[in-house]
């Protein structure tokens, strides 16, 4: 009960300290800027933005004039076609079912509306990527082609996902290696096997012997074991 215990504290306590909302590049070459306020000058052309929103780090590359070219999961285009309530601010409801339904669209929406009251970075992943970055005009054009509807995916094809590939030609996500290196501790601790088990049990206990309970009981704590 004892290791029960710890394996518990352990786990919700990497949990906590998992942030997407932070950026998950540590180093580089960055600068900030103000939201909607301050003496310093926009971003060139082509350069990569990113902000916290809510749980993750959005990105998006900046066209000039105050615009932004951005990937974000939107609901508002399945439910409607009109065009003037979908370019309204995507608020964070809408964007948490436009992940849940997997629909999203490259949009262009003024650096302020991007921000959603964040402070921006600028050009974070540039000294952190393999590959060097396209001059910023082969940026803006290469997110200008990429406009409209797309099929999102949170961990393959996100908005990070299009940042880098405008900017150094592959697509890639250390928010995405981030979650999916948390998920290998937790399958590789032998005592997720436990916890799973003994999770199946109370199932088994509270809702009777069924197959959506019993077979849920075996296959999962087998299966961790396994991959442990």
């Amino acid at each position: 009960m004892l290791q029960l215990l710890t394996f518990l504290v352990e786990k919700l306590s990497l949990v906590s300290n998992f942030k997407l909302f932070e950026s998950s590049w540590l180093d580089g070459k960055d600068h900030e800027l103000p939201a909607q306020r301050g003496p310093l000058p926009p971003p060139r052309r082509g350069d990569l933005l990113e902000v916290p929103r809510t749980i993750f780090t959005h990105y998006g590359i900046y066209l000039g004039d105050n615009k932004v070219a951005h990937l974000i999961p939107d609901i508002l285009p399945v439910l409607t076609k009109d065009e003037k309530l979908i370019s309204s601010v995507i608020t964070n409801k809408r964007l948490i079912l436009g992940c849940m339904y997997k629909a999203a669209t490259v949009r262009v929406d003024t650096l302020e509306d991007f921000a959603y009251g964040c402070n921006i970075l600028v050009n974070r992943t540039d000294k952190l990527m393999k590959a060097q970055a396209f001059p910023n005009e082969v940026v803006a054009r290469r997110a200008e082609k990429l406009m409209g509807a797309i099929p999102y995916s949170l961990l393959w094809n996100n908005c990070e996902h299009f940042v880098t590939y405008c900017r150094y030609g592959s697509a890639a996500s250390r928010q995405t290696e981030k979650f999916c290196e948390c998920l290998k501790s937790i399958i590789r601790d032998q005592r997720s096997v436990i916890v799973t088990g003994l999770l199946g049990i109370i199932s088994i206990v509270c809702f009777g012997m069924a197959p959506s309970t019993t077979l849920p009981t075996i296959l999962v704590p087998f299966t961790l074991w396994m991959a442990g």
